[in-house]
């Protein structure tokens, strides 16, 4: 199955959150509400520098998906 780089999600659990699920790898769930990030692989020390250097590009990417995808149901 192919999926899509981001999906939304939600739950009535926190209704406040915006949760963007990012499926490419390194797979991770942030809450937009916060920007809390959980990571959904398991990293070494070089890896998580790496990743430091690509996270503030993830987050806008997801942010930029969410705003489109918001635009979308404005339409």
């Amino acid at each position: 199955m192919e999926l899509p780089k981001f999906i939304l999600g939600d739950n009535t659990d926190f209704p406040s959150a915006i949760f963007v699920i990012h499926t490419d790898f390194p797979r991770f769930i942030i809450n937009l509400e916060d920007d809390e990030v959980e990571w959904l692989e398991d990293f070494d020390a070089e890896d998580e520098k790496e990743l430091e250097l690509e996270m503030e590009g993830l987050i806008e990417q997801a942010t930029a998906f969410y705003d489109r995808e918001v635009a979308r149901y404005d339409d």
